[in-house]
């Protein structure tokens, strides 16, 4: 390894001086380079969660293009999979001397795997040089995709419709979240209509925003709705609009549209003293796991929001305590084939996973219930709350 090959500020300089397309290739020609490695990849995991995706490789094949087929690894199973699930550096010997493999991930977000081959075994120095690399490659991802496409066709291992683009659009840009005080995931299988389900999460300075919204129909139908539905709360939520404004806003905003009817919850958690919000438009149910138990949280419904009728909404509380896990879902993950999934025994025995990993391991255990055809979105948030201070 060069002098300069734990600096991070030259590697962020190579970064900004390329083409947003291009940053990924010139840092892990950059990275090959300063560490004297044999060759740098980096994968990006898909939409799916179960895949990764070798966008960029220095130093042997070169890198992937748009429209391209691209290079799709299965995560179960495999070492990929244990790198994204475990977050752990990994190394082993490979015919042309030592590979290493370490997550790029931020605030919990998995965003893909850094993977180099030494021709000799790194030394500790190196190593963690790689990890703080793979730190900062986070931020080169996150930055450059905002300028270009690439990063989105990566994580596309198949086609999609119209439907889906625009479900995976309302979709927040980064599906985790993970500070001092709490993690949130969400994960979405979509159905092959397409019936709408969105989730969204916000934080600022006061308090964290959580919702989940299912709206009637499928295929664009349901996606437009999402639009407007989608919109509305986070429109009212920007300007500083109360929880039970944001539903009101939300059902006038449908009804409005004259289109149809949604279900949906919404969640804000005070992030000074933990006491919470929770307006429940028709919807199902969340699920609260704590010290090991699963239950129900059954708090008073409302009507859903867009029916053509007077109606309030009343913002409740939630029993959350430290330590406890909140799981909000749509009814995707408990109708039709879903219905022979026992929703509190893959909770259990995934109250170890970390909330990302437990989101994709409960709609993979509906999608399989379901012989891999969903005849509903199947949405899942799941929020660990470890409370303030």
């Amino acid at each position: 390894m060069t002098d300069d090959g734990i600096q991070l500020p030259g590697l962020l300089r190579t970064a900004e001086a390329a083409a947003p397309a291009e940053s990924v290739d010139v840092v892990t020609e950059d990275l090959r380079r300063r560490f004297r490695a044999e060759t740098v990849s980096f994968l990006i995991v898909d939409l799916t969660g179960k895949a990764v995706v070798r966008l960029s490789t220095a130093g042997s094949v070169g890198s992937v293009e748009s429209g391209q087929e691209a290079d799709r690894i299965d995560l179960i199973g495999g070492v990929y999979g244990q790198v994204v699930r475990t977050q752990q550096l990994y190394q082993d010997p490979v015919a042309r001397g030592q590979r290493v493999i370490t997550p790029v991930t931020h605030r919990g977000d998995a965003i893909g795997l850094l993977e180099l081959t030494f021709p000799t075994a790194p030394d500790d120095q190196v190593l963690h040089a790689v990890r703080e690399a793979a730190r900062a490659l986070a931020y080169i991802v996150i930055v450059n995709q905002r300028f270009t496409d690439l990063y989105t066709w990566g994580k596309r291992t198949t086609p999609i419709s119209l439907s889906a683009e625009i479900q995976h659009q309302l979709l927040p840009p980064s599906l985790t979240c993970e500070t001092a005080e709490f993690t949130v995931a969400g994960a979405l299988e979509p159905s092959a209509t397409i019936s709408g389900d969105t989730f969204d999460y916000a934080l600022d300075r006061e308090a964290l925003h959580l919702s989940v919204t299912d709206p009637m129909g499928h295929d664009l139908y349901a996606a437009l709705m999402s639009i407007v539905l989608m919109s509305a709360l986070r429109r009212a939520r920007r300007a500083g609009a109360g929880l039970a404004e944001q539903a009101r806003e939300a059902d006038q905003a449908l009804l409005g549209y004259g289109k149809g009817h949604a279900t949906g919850q919404l969640l804000r958690i005070d992030m000074s003293d933990g006491r919470n919000q929770f307006v429940n438009a028709g919807h199902p149910w969340p699920l609260r796991v704590r010290d090991g138990r699963v239950e129900e949280v059954t708090l008073a419904a409302d009507e859903p929001f867009g029916l053509p009728f007077p109606h309030t909404y009343q913002v409740q509380s939630l029993d959350l305590r430290p330590g406890d896990r909140l799981v909000m879902l749509t009814d995707g993950m408990l109708e039709r084939g879903a219905e022979d999934v026992v929703l509190p025994d893959v909770l259990r025995n995934s109250r170890g996973l970390h909330p990302r990993e437990a989101a994709l391991n409960l709609t993979t255990a509906v999608l399989d219930a379901n012989d891999g055809q969903l005849e509903d979105d199947a949405t899942i948030m799941v929020l660990d709350w470890r409370g303030t201070g």
